[in-house]
């Protein structure tokens, strides 16, 4: 067991040695890019959730010049899917550089670079996904082996002041009902803190949800679980005769 232990954390020792220099490199090319995932969670948190990679985020104009720039010291790039993702490898471990979403409905946008803050991640002072973005980056991720609702629960408890709804509402768009059950899992799960839900949003959500409810339910039998999970609601599409209304895109992530 010792052994074990031992080995585990060189192992963790040696990734963070990894992405810490690819944070140097992003910083003295001054390329675009910000930190997501779970270092960003973490950042905003308080909390220590181990994580398996570190997530760095970029628009798709900057993606070239930020795999040119990683390339060197023995690291080298794939394309994982040119919807949205790719990869920096060093040995075992890996960056994943994220410029969009695999349902693509949530590409990173230049905007996001106008409400940057500042955190320490690995010894560097690096740009940090914003606390709306980072939830908006999240809010599809519902599948089986992944789900990243507690995250968006314990960053709205810890960053309340510093989301704003309004860019959010306007991000979730049509897809309304996501964040509204986002709202309700966050009331549930945290009672004493309800109020950290504004409530004049809580409203806006009831009542397109009321208003909604006065409109008969479309006569074409969709799914658009597949926006959440590709894997997970396959078989709705395959063999139970629903639409598929990701069209080629789901969410595989």
């Amino acid at each position: 067991m010792a052994d074990a232990e031992g080995h585990r954390r060189a192992s963790l020792a040696q990734a963070e040695r990894f992405y810490a220099d690819v944070l140097s490199d992003l910083l003295k090319a001054r390329v675009r890019f910000l930190v997501g995932g779970g270092y960003a969670v973490n950042a905003y948190t308080g909390a220590r959730r181990p994580t398996k990679d570190i997530d760095i985020f970029t628009t798709s104009d900057e993606l070239p010049r930020l795999l040119d720039c990683l390339q060197q010291d023995g690291r080298t790039a794939s394309m994982v899917d040119e919807r949205w993702i790719g990869k920096i490898h060093h040995g075992a471990n890996f960056v994943d550089i994220i410029f969009g979403s695999s349902n693509g409905l949530v590409p990173v946008q230049d905007q996001w670079f106008r409400y940057v803050q500042e955190a320490r991640v690995l010894g560097h002072d690096v740009p940090l996904i914003s606390p709306t973005e980072l939830i908006w980056s999240k809010v599809f991720v519902q599948k089986r082996q992944r789900h990243d609702a507690s995250d968006i629960a314990n960053v709205i408890l810890m960053q309340r002041n510093d989301i704003d709804w309004h860019r959010l509402v306007a991000y979730v768009d049509k897809h309304w009902e996501i964040l509204l059950c986002h709202v309700l899992s966050f009331r549930w799960i945290y009672p004493s803190e309800r109020d950290a839900i504004p409530g004049w949003l809580l409203d806006e959500l009831l009542d397109r949800l009321e208003r909604q409810r006065k409109h008969a339910a479309p006569g074409t039998r969709i799914c658009r679980g597949r926006l959440l999970s590709s894997s997970d609601y396959r078989i709705a599409v395959e063999k139970w005769g629903f639409l598929d209304a990701t069209g080629e895109h789901g969410n595989d992530r």
